[in-house]
């Protein structure tokens, strides 16, 4: 006879297994749904989640050779969007973050940096250089109208809003509104943003309660990530 004790245990292994990306077909389609329907299972998942971005934290940065630098900076951002970025002021921490999970999961053979996604489609894992936020945000096309965001780790400071902004090629930022206060939720993605999504950079700043009082971010940007596609 099974009891509680082991049905818990089940569901801390299947938590892990979704979180590394070990679930397939309608195991992961089952997990999926408890993560929308399981405050006990969403819980399990984000702990995990946050327990394997810890494994980094005492992983001393190496400044990679810099024709190893161009390319991936090449190949993740394209050279029309390195002007922009550099603008905002969050170049050097983007390049930085990317290299830093690029070189760490080619050493170790496990891609644990990886967000892993709550659906098919695309994903992004938006993180300060030290990692003191960390915001994974998922896309699945067959819920085209918002994005579902997990944030295991960083919160806005008292009085202050953490805001989403997607950057796409040289256009300015736009806003996707301010980040949930759970560690869990949705954005509204509108519908004419959706085409631009897959080669976009998703941003987060530092704004005043409520958000940017104006068109793009007021506050410093805190963390940012590049779109990839599963």
């Amino acid at each position: 006879m099974t009891g509680a004790g082991d049905h818990h245990e089940d569901d801390t292994a299947r938590a892990a297994e979704h979180v590394l990306g070990l679930l397939e077909g309608e195991e992961l389609a089952q997990a999926e749904r408890r993560l929308e329907t399981d405050a006990d299972y969403r819980a399990l998942h984000a702990m995990w989640a946050e327990d394997f971005a810890g494994l980094t934290d005492e992983i001393t940065p190496v400044a990679p050779p810099a024709r190893i630098r161009r390319a991936v900076e090449a190949r993740l951002f394209g050279a029309e969007r390195k002007s922009l970025l550099r603008r905002l002021g969050l170049w050097p921490a983007l390049g930085a973050a990317a290299l830093a999970a690029g070189t760490y999961a080619m050493v170790t053979g496990l891609d644990l940096l990886r967000p892993e996604p709550v659906g098919p489609g695309l994903r992004a894992e938006i993180a300060a250089e030290d990692r003191s936020l960390v915001v994974q945000v998922a896309y699945d096309p067959a819920e085209p109208e918002a994005l579902r965001i997990l944030r295991p780790s960083g919160e806005a400071m008292p009085g202050r809003s953490l805001e989403l902004w997607l950057i796409a090629g040289e256009a300015a930022p736009v806003s996707l509104g301010l980040l949930p206060e759970d560690r869990e939720g949705r954005v509204t993605l509108p519908e004419d943003l959706r085409p631009l999504l897959p080669q976009a950079v998703l941003a987060v700043s530092d704004e005043p309660e409520g958000g940017s009082p104006a068109a793009g971010p007021t506050g410093p940007v805190v963390a940012a990530g590049p779109v990839t596609t599963l």
